[in-house]
């Protein structure tokens, strides 16, 4: 099995990028996905989001008011680290659970926002960052997801830099670039994995 941690800013297009590895082959486990069951109406994690901000961050029928949360937590600091160590040891157990039922020969990769942030990188075989320019960041998260800027901005300030995330890359993939170009690079990427993830199995018999 080869582990990838798969990392990119907010906007940088992370997301198009694990759909093309799947496309190819890979196990994905999105830690953004699990970051929403975690929490899901019901659960332990909501109880413990609940208890550190109050009923106010809920909805009308009890699940959780994420564009709320957000606005509250991505504009200070410390809030934002309390809902952090809330949710990342559940993200963290469900994504090992997840990783250990996949096949011995497979390219697990696991699309984790706060890869950088939360200093994950030696945790993967490799990392791969996705890279894109903050204008390009800002111009999909007001285009595309109609954040105002202001939102998008906070959104940005809150992760690591740019340059933070380029140095921990073991791949780097520009997403400066039109989806076809994209696709050729997210191919020669997955020959890449793939070829390592053979020799990984092959060291192991």
């Amino acid at each position: 099995m080869l582990t990838v941690g798969l990392t990119g800013g907010i906007g940088a297009g992370k997301s198009e990028v694990s759909r093309l590895l799947v496309e190819h082959g890979a196990v994905l486990i999105d830690a953004d996905r699990i970051a929403r069951e975690v929490v899901a109406p019901g659960t332990p994690g909501l109880a413990a989001v609940v208890d550190a901000f109050g009923t106010d961050i809920l909805t009308a029928d009890g699940s959780l008011d994420r564009p709320r949360l957000g606005s509250i937590v991505f504009a200070d600091p410390e809030k934002l680290a309390v809902l952090n160590s809330i949710v990342h040891p559940l993200v963290g157990a469900r994504s090992r659970e997840l990783e250990c039922a996949a096949a011995e020969d497979a390219v697990v990769v696991h699309d984790v926002p706060l890869l950088t942030e939360n200093g994950l990188a030696p945790l993967y075989d490799v990392v791969i960052v996705v890279d894109a320019s903050p204008e390009t960041q800002l111009d999909r998260l007001v285009r595309l997801r109609e954040m105002t800027e202001e939102d998008a901005r906070a959104r940005m300030a809150a992760q690591a830099t740019r340059e933070q995330r380029r140095e921990i890359a073991d791949i780097l993939v520009d997403n400066d670039v039109p989806l076809d170009a994209l696709k050729k690079r997210v191919a020669e990427v997955w020959d890449d994995l793939a070829r390592r993830a053979r020799q990984a199995a092959a060291d192991t018999e």
